[in-house]
């Protein structure tokens, strides 16, 4: 039996343990610090098996050196990145992991953009996406290209509707603000709205979400549907032949916006 546990961390970060209760045997992905994750292993008597990386960016590995000090487990991680720690590099795409002591088969998948080499580990109706697929957004595109974080999105849409999404960051207030911007008249994303304003008043993540949830609300999942495309239009000031021509739109609106 498989239980999710989020570590908060850093300013705004998600640490994800993936527990086997009967045995106690874990995994960390993406562990931007150690401290926080060293004090649950503790607390809970955790036994880490290994360490699974999403990408290179320091809040999501600046904690691995510190638990190697600590245990002496494996580290997966996208072979295109250079991250020293890794140990176990992932080169391919539906490439599987097995972890025997806790019943456990990830698949990776490539999902380029935000970093090159970035990579999502999918598995037992859960996605583990870093900073690709956020709940209500998506994360910027720092390496990539636009079409490459288009197409890494779609892969991820479809995947089951029931699949939950684990993102590496507590974003979804603020992307639901923006996804407002884009969709005022969307009565899912108003009530979205209002359950996630609830929970981080009360002090409780909003993740994980569920994919359904993210193609009913989250803007850069649905650059297909006309109020979405009609939206970026208006911006922009000119007409979008393509999905991706919208997706673009809005993924520049959003860093302009985010900068003020």
């Amino acid at each position: 039996m498989l239980t999710f546990i989020p570590i908060p961390a850093l300013k705004d970060n998600y640490i994800w343990l993936i527990v086997h209760m009967n045995n106690h045997h874990c995994l960390m992905i993406d562990p931007g610090d150690a401290a926080p994750v060293l004090a649950i292993l503790k607390t809970k008597r955790l036994n880490p098996i290994g360490i699974l990386l999403t990408h290179h960016h320091r809040d999501h590995t600046g904690g691995v050196a510190n638990l190697l000090k600590n245990y002496n487990i494996p580290v997966f991680g996208p072979a295109q990145e250079k991250i020293a720690c890794v140990t176990n590099p992932v080169f391919n795409h539906h490439e599987c992991i097995s972890f025997e002591t806790m019943q456990i088969n990830l698949q990776v998948l490539k999902i380029s953009g935000h970093t090159h080499g970035h990579i999502a580990y999918y598995g037992h109706g859960a996605l583990f996406c870093g900073d690709t697929l956020f709940t209500g957004g998506c994360g910027r595109v720092f390496e990539g290209t636009m079409p490459e974080m288009y197409a890494a999105l779609n892969l991820l849409a479809a995947l089951p509707e029931s699949t939950q999404i684990y993102c590496g960051h507590e974003y979804t207030a603020e992307n639901l603000k923006f996804a407002l911007m884009v969709e005022p008249k969307n009565i899912a994303l108003q009530q979205r709205m209002k359950e996630t304003t609830a929970l981080r008043a009360a002090n409780r993540p909003t993740v994980p979400s569920t994919l359904a949830l993210e193609k009913a609300t989250n803007p850069f999942l649905r650059c297909h549907q006309s109020s979405v495309k009609e939206a970026a239009q208006a911006h922009c000031g000119h007409h979008l032949l393509t999905p991706v021509m919208v997706f673009n739109i809005l993924r520049e609106w959003k860093n302009i916006w985010c900068a003020h």
